[in-house]
């Protein structure tokens, strides 16, 4: 195509245009030499105004161009596009001619997959989360009163000026310290991480806000990196991630120990605000000092109560001493009235009493004497005769009342009684005992007693 040899080209040519009529122009040429045609690519900086209109970026890795599409064609879409979607569209290559800018006026768009960063995001995050950084069982607990506040971001961000007006305004008593580092670009995970390290190693701060404003998938691919979000994890100091708008997630808000929907909304959960923490020791200031002077009144009152009950010692010893004599008094009576009692009934008991009569008990006595006098003496006589029967018993018994009829006891020399003549030998020693002494012997012949049932 030669836009030279365009009859109309020649004719603008001749002309001085203004800026509207050059765009009018150049979109009209546009829309002429392109048909509708599909182009494909990732979604990002998707907008949805309130008109509802789409307003995207459509990009590949090389390049990215301005894209919109109308309410009346976006509801005709069949699914809800989000930042990192791939997909195909259907467009009219034109010009935004109030800005002279080239975009896409979109007609038709369908799904061609989840684009490249966020298919990295999606794996990422399922990774990290499997390994247990995401727990919240792991969170750190954010300081209730921070006393000193740090700042990982751009020192040129937008996010760092409304971080600190935001602080300022909360609490100007506290000292804030930034840790700067890129927020974006191909170095930006790797001084994220540094200065998280400088952080931890100069141990300055009590919680530490991680702020960056929003932007698309790849604008916010350093807080998606892994590098970063293993620092945040491992960090002693509590992390608030505040990293885009409310509708941004990044792997360092689900690593973090709280996740901001903003910058400005980190700041805010960091710390508490002075005016409502004056306000409340205002309230309590009023309280304690409305008690103080609840307890002083009550005090005060005892005390006029006991100034009033209280009397000199002097008087209280008066009152002691007379307390003293009247007891004295009382129990004096006492007595005299408990002696007077016993002594009339005492009286009254002395005509009742009489003489005991002793004879017939003496006369009682010496009858149980006697009897038991008698009783003795024939037990005694009872145990005599069973004794001198026992004795008789035993008599019978007794080895040495056999001796006495003339019998014998033959031991041998080890002293054992001998019963049996075949136990002995000629010309064996053996002791013979009788009724009346011993005497040894010497064995010249033995005859064995016949076996019973002998002829």
């Amino acid at each position: 195509m030669n836009p030279s040899s365009d009859p109309l080209n020649v004719a603008v040519a001749r002309e001085i245009l203004s800026v509207s009529q050059l765009n009018r122009a150049v979109a009209g040429m546009l829309e002429r030499s392109f048909p509708l045609l599909w182009v494909s690519g990732e979604i990002s900086n998707l907008t949805r105004a309130a008109s509802g209109h789409w307003y995207f970026t459509l990009k590949d890795a090389q390049a990215a161009v301005r894209a919109v599409m109308f309410r009346g064609r976006n509801q005709s879409v069949a699914f809800v596009p989000a930042n990192g979607d791939k997909v195909e569209v259907r467009v009219q290559a034109g010009l935004y001619e109030a800005r002279g800018e080239f975009q896409l006026n979109v007609e038709a768009m369908r799904q061609a997959g989840a684009g490249d960063l966020f298919q990295q995001f999606v794996r990422l995050k399922a990774r990290l989360q499997e390994e247990g950084l995401f727990d919240p069982a792991r969170r750190r607990e954010l300081p209730a009163f921070a006393r000193t506040v740090g700042v990982i971001t751009s020192a040129r961000a937008a996010a760092l000026r409304d971080v600190l007006t935001t602080l300022a305004r909360r609490a100007p008593q506290i000292p804030v310290i930034l840790y700067p580092a890129s927020v974006q670009g191909a170095q930006a995970p790797g001084e994220l991480r540094e200065a998280l390290a400088t952080a931890i190693r100069r141990a300055e701060c009590d919680v530490l806000l991680l702020v960056r404003g929003g932007g698309a998938i790849e604008d916010l691919w350093a807080f998606n990196d892994e590098a970063p979000a293993r620092a945040i994890a491992a960090s002693p100091i509590p992390v608030i991630s505040g990293v885009g708008h409310e509708t941004d997630f990044t792997i360092a808000d689900f690593v973090a120990d709280w996740r901001a929907p903003t910058p400005t909304a980190a700041a805010i959960h960091a710390v508490p605000d002075r005016d409502e923490l004056l306000a409340t020791l205002s309230r309590e200031r009023h309280r304690l000092v409305q008690a103080f002077s609840r307890q002083s009144g009550q005090r005060e009152q005892r005390l006029d109560t006991a100034i009033r009950l209280l009397r000199p010692p002097s008087q209280q010893w008066a009152d002691r001493a007379k307390r003293v004599e009247q007891f004295g008094h009382r129990l004096s009576a006492q007595v005299r009235q408990t002696v007077a009692a016993q002594a009339e009934r005492l009286a009254a008991i002395g005509p009742r009493l009489r003489t005991p009569d002793l004879a017939r008990p003496t006369a009682r006595l010496d009858t149980t004497r006697r009897d038991l006098a008698v009783s003795l003496v024939r037990r005694l006589e009872q145990l005599e005769r069973r004794v001198e029967l026992a004795g008789a018993s035993l008599e019978l018994v007794s080895p040495y009342g056999v001796l006495n009829r003339g019998y014998a006891i033959v031991t041998d020399v080890s002293g054992a009684i001998v019963r049996d003549a075949g136990t002995l030998t000629a010309g064996q020693s053996v002791s013979v005992s009788l009724a009346r002494g011993t005497f040894d012997a010497s064995v010249i012949d033995v005859k064995p007693a016949d076996p019973p049932g002998a002829v």
